[in-house]
């Protein structure tokens, strides 16, 4: 069994449950609704409430009242854009073609460092790589995320943002295994296929869906696989190491996806009608 509190910060599942199930109540999600869903997955009542105070705190979360009067939270239009942005990550199913690249160039004044971090700091989080001091990688595609981040941040004035194609004088491929870590990423897959690979053969050993354990399993899938593909950029086959583990990874999040998701929302309360 997966040991939550170790793997599975209680502000980072209310983001995941707003992402898979949240979207869909028809108003503000009760705080008791909050409390009960996050129980199942081992969060404790103050646990969430703390971890709201923060979320709202960021401007994620805006307090207000459901159509029967009781408390709850709604996303915010920033934190609907980054999880509609986000959507496109997480649940993409085609391979990565190879679409170009997009540049992130950036120069912050020394009296303004502490946003020298935070660029690059989100940047990272992006999935970019770095080229060169103050020159940041990434796959074309996620260009209208990076537009986003940047302006939600106010930090388009230092940055200008460029698309384009590898002419050398390295071959691509050399020239991105300096641009990221490859290893380091191949090992977070490696850790999601041990964590989730014996729950999805758990699952297909099984005939039924219970709606309770397939909203706790396939939220707690979802909370690790989210973050992996900011980690991974999603680079072309051809420029990733032989036996790529993000292949394999990916298998094991879509087809938990195919078999939890809509069984799951049964008990989130939000079924499909």
């Amino acid at each position: 069994m997966i040991n939550v509190s170790d793997q599975h910060a209680p502000r980072s599942l209310i983001v995941t449950l707003y992402g898979a199930y949240g979207r869909r109540f028809p108003g503000p999600v009760p705080v008791a609704e909050l409390i009960r869903l996050l129980a199942a997955v081992g969060v404790d009542a103050p646990s969430v409430r703390s971890s709201v105070s923060r979320l709202k705190r960021r401007g994620l979360l805006l307090p207000a009242r459901t159509a029967e009067g009781a408390a709850g939270y709604e996303l915010s239009p920033d934190a609907r854009q980054l999880l509609e942005d986000g959507d496109r990550r997480v649940y993409a199913t085609a391979p990565p073609g190879d679409e170009g690249w997009v540049l992130a160039v950036f120069s912050v004044p020394e009296s303004e460092r502490q946003k020298r971090h935070v660029l690059r700091s989100r940047l990272a989080g992006l999935g970019f790589g770095t080229a060169a001091p103050g020159v940041w990688i990434a796959p074309a595609r996620l260009y209208e995320e990076t537009r986003h981040t940047l302006q939600r941040l106010r930090l388009e004035p230092y940055v200008d943002l460029f698309r384009g194609e590898h002419l050398g004088f390295a071959p691509t491929v050399e020239s991105v295994a300096r641009w990221w870590d490859l290893a380091a990423v191949a090992k977070e897959h490696e850790a999601f296929l041990d964590r989730h690979g014996p729950v999805l053969q758990a699952w297909q050993r099984r005939a039924d869906t219970p709606p309770e354990e397939a909203y706790r399993d396939y939220l707690l899938a979802l909370d690790s696989w989210r973050h992996l593909p900011y980690i991974d950029p999603g680079l072309p086959a051809h420029l990733l190491p032989a036996d790529w583990p993000g292949v394999r990874s990916a298998g094991v999040f879509h087809a938990l996806d195919e078999r939890l998701r809509e069984a799951g929302a049964g008990f989130a309360g939000t079924t499909r009608l």
